[in-house]
């Protein structure tokens, strides 16, 4: 097997997260300074020209990113008519900081039940939502908060003016383990 693309793999997987060298040697069962040398050959590989890919080590974890160089385009990306549209996972992700502000993101992700790092990157390169502060919880956590532009795009005057959540509605449990579909 191909370690080497195993490892590319993992880094794609991991994301935003990243992964750190320790979890490289333990998922594939080698030593620190194998796990080292694939990196190494792997970061050589994507250094290339022809590639828009690079691995970063950012906060003690290896993650892949894009190349600097290329950033006019991914800028335009964002910004392109076609992609002005939000998705579900980015309303979703506006309607928890638009009822929770300021909230971090570790909130956002436990609210929704998934990762929100890169929709909440996303939302910030739209300037639908910004940093406002740093919160008191350990390691100090961006804080985040919808913009002016955010109560533009949705005609709104200010965050009251968002429809009122229903509270304490009598949902039925379910069991979720049970179907109700006999083989």
């Amino acid at each position: 097997m191909n370690k080497q693309a195993v490892l590319e793999g993992l880094l794609f997987i991991k994301g935003d997260e990243g992964i750190s060298l320790k979890e490289i040697t333990n998922l594939l069962d080698v030593t620190e300074k194998t796990a080292q040398e694939l990196l190494n050959k792997l970061q050589k590989e994507y250094e290339k020209e022809d590639r828009g890919l690079r691995i970063s080590f950012l906060a003690d974890t290896f993650k892949l990113t894009t190349k600097k160089e290329h950033n006019e385009y991914y800028k335009k990306l964002v910004n392109s008519e076609s992609n002005n549209t939000l998705s579900e996972a980015a309303l979703e992700t506006l309607a928890v900081i638009a009822y929770n502000e300021p909230i971090t993101r570790v909130k956002i992700d436990e609210i929704r039940g998934i990762s929100s790092a890169f929709m909440l990157r996303k939302l910030v390169a739209k300037d639908l939502v910004k940093p406002c502060g740093k919160s008191d919880l350990p390691g100090h956590p961006t804080l985040y908060k919808t913009t002016n532009e955010f109560l533009d795009y949705f005609g709104l005057a200010t965050l009251a003016d968002l429809p009122k959540l229903e509270e304490d509605k009598n949902y039925e449990e379910v069991d979720l383990y049970k179907s109700k579909y006999h083989e």
